[in-house]
């Protein structure tokens, strides 16, 4: 039912059954009903009126409701995997035309280093086709097997903390959250030549913080400040989602990459 059927329903119904049944009362039961008896009734008919006509109104608004969050969140989504695609289209032909430019020099190795650059991307491409969030597998598990197959390629050991409820995020939530992390961790594999990793997502009371830390060789601010690390992205990524995003590293002293939000509830 449309908006326009609503509108005309809510105006037209409650008239015309409290106006009908005025009519009935001052003509068919004018005989039979004092005034004092005419009173409480119509005050009793208007207030069930008013209950079962509400109930039933605000039902319908919340299935509309619910369908358009839905719609929004598939449009999301498919806004975010485009997005990706968009990246790894450009990321995967830059790396093939230096790994081109290499082994024409005869430089093996670093032609070596771009194909493995190439197969981690595309691995990673392939895992966030195969997981998507309405799949039945929880946000803490995508995470923990992204995880999982991350070490493997990178090197690195890492561990995940993950406490927050099921349904915490939503589903457009979710993807751009994880994009966020695969940023970071995909930072980490390039620049930190970090030995081990850690990742700790909390929510509660509507309030969540991700935290990303590496014990690797850390660099200096105005590198950050520069884009030597490419994290403009994940901070437009945390803006879309009303976070904020707060890095903090040191030479020699690894990085620390803390993302905080609040979900509006309202």
């Amino acid at each position: 039912m449309s908006y326009r059927y609503l509108k005309l329903a809510s105006i037209l119904l409650p008239t015309i059954l409290i106006g009908g049944f005025e009519f009935m009362r001052h003509g068919v039961f004018l005989d039979h009903f004092s005034m004092e008896t005419g009173n409480y009734i119509i005050t009793l008919l208007t207030f069930l009126i008013s209950c079962i006509y509400t109930v039933w109104l605000f039902r319908v608004i919340e299935v509309k409701n619910n369908r358009i969050t839905k719609e929004r969140e598939i449009h999301a989504i498919y806004e975010e995997r485009e997005r990706l695609a968009s990246e790894l289209h450009d990321s995967i032909a830059q790396s093939l035309f230096l790994m081109k430019v290499h082994m024409k020099k005869g430089k093996l190795k670093e032609a070596g280093a771009l194909t493995n650059s190439i197969d981690t991307q595309l691995r990673q491409a392939i895992f966030n086709l195969r997981l998507t969030p309405d799949e039945g597998t929880t946000f803490a598990k995508r995470i923990q097997h992204w995880l999982d197959n991350w070490c493997i390629v990178s090197g690195i050991d890492a561990s995940a903390e993950i406490n927050i409820d099921e349904d915490f995020f939503s589903a457009s939530e979710e993807v751009i959250l994880f994009g966020i992390v695969q940023e970071a961790f995909t930072n980490i594999q390039k620049h930190s030549a970090a030995s081990s990793s850690s990742l700790t997502l909390t929510g509660q009371n509507g309030g969540w913080e991700l935290l990303i830390e590496d014990n690797g060789k850390g660099f200096k601010p105005d590198e950050l400040m520069h884009g030597h690390y490419g994290l403009t992205m994940a901070k437009e990524r945390a803006e879309a989602i009303s976070a904020s995003l707060d890095i903090r590293s040191e030479p020699g002293t690894g990085t620390k990459f803390h993302l905080k939000g609040y979900k509006n509830n309202g």
